[in-house]
């Protein structure tokens, strides 16, 4: 009687979102000092504006840096390279690769990756940050949120670029920019303390600038773009239908700049304009316009009627 050979075990599937080496332990601390020490500085903000810390060199610099970065992530990162929602002609690509990367986030590719599987899996088990993973009961969702609004940046399972970016990783612009991020963090932070210690020719006006156009301003940055993560795919109005929890959060709107008009976008992710409903301020939008008319654009995927009436929700109708 012969026996049967001892069968071999089965091997773990290989899943071609995810990239085969984890993300290292290494990784992991540079993420968290680069998102951990400027969100320290808004414990200081508070008492250091009352004080001599804060003139209007820093506020006007604060707040041009914000835009910057910013509206590098929602134009540049996101609605032009991850969702293809304008063309840019060869300066604008490059201009807001580089802004987008002074917003400190993740280098360009990566970004782009990590967002196009989100879409592809939204709210479902291979999304990397929705705030559903846990489950649907209060204490699953508050650990949830707290995922996809931070936890998720130390998952060791990193997006394929391969599979979700091969487009970006055949541009030598692109490619060029995402190898720079390291430069681009230091940019970040010392090209706006240089501009406020010129201006005010001092080493105060340098290290004011530095705080508030550089440490504040990339936390806030930080926290209005993952509130779109966590905030907009819990709370909220429908007024679009959509195979996911995704949703409209009106007073994060300005913050945003148009980006939480959340639920129009996952209706519609190739449109260039999320707030298209009377009153839906969507800043973004405005820029693409302003880029569309220098002829920097092109292309531009602008909201159409019928697609958008076909949409609607029954409750929002």
């Amino acid at each position: 009687m012969t026996t049967a050979p001892a069968m071999d075990p089965p091997r773990p599937q290989r899943r071609p979102e995810i990239e085969p080496e984890p993300q290292g332990n290494a990784e992991r601390v540079l993420v968290a000092v680069f998102t951990g020490v400027p969100f320290l500085a808004l414990f200081a903000a508070v008492p250091l504006a009352w004080g001599s810390f804060l003139g209007w060199t820093d506020v006007v610099l604060m707040a041009v840096f914000y835009v910057l970065s910013a509206g590098g992530i929602t134009v540049g990162y996101h609605r032009h390279f991850t969702h293809g929602s304008f063309k840019a002609k060869r300066p604008l690509k490059i201009f807001l690769a580089l802004a987008g990367s002074l917003a400190m986030e993740g280098p360009v590719i990566t970004w782009v990756a990590d967002h196009r599987r989100h879409h592809k899996y939204s709210d479902k088990e291979m999304d990397p940050h929705s705030p559903w993973r846990f489950g649907n009961d209060w204490k699953a969702l508050m650990k949830g949120l707290a995922w996809a609004h931070y936890g998720w940046l130390f998952d060791g399972a990193r997006t394929s670029k391969e599979r979700f970016a091969k487009d970006l990783l055949n541009d030598r612009d692109i490619t060029r920019i995402h190898r720079a991020f390291p430069a681009l963090v230091a940019v970040s932070f010392f090209l706006p303390a240089a501009i406020g210690g010129l201006v005010t020719m001092s080493w105060a006006g340098f290290l004011t600038a530095l705080f508030w156009a550089g440490f504040v301003r990339i936390t806030l940055v930080h926290h209005v773009t993952w509130s779109i993560n966590s905030i907009c795919h819990t709370f909220g109005k429908e007024d679009f239908e959509v195979r996911d929890k995704s949703r409209n959060v009106w007073w994060l709107a300005i913050p945003s700049l148009g980006e939480s008009w959340h639920n129009l976008h996952h209706s519609d992710p190739t449109c260039a304009r999320h707030g298209v409903l009377k009153g839906q301020v969507d800043i973004s939008a405005r820029i693409i316009w302003a880029f569309e008319k220098t002829g920097l654009a092109y292309d531009v995927r602008w909201p159409n009627p019928t697609r958008l009436a076909a949409r609607r929700t029954k409750q929002a109708v």
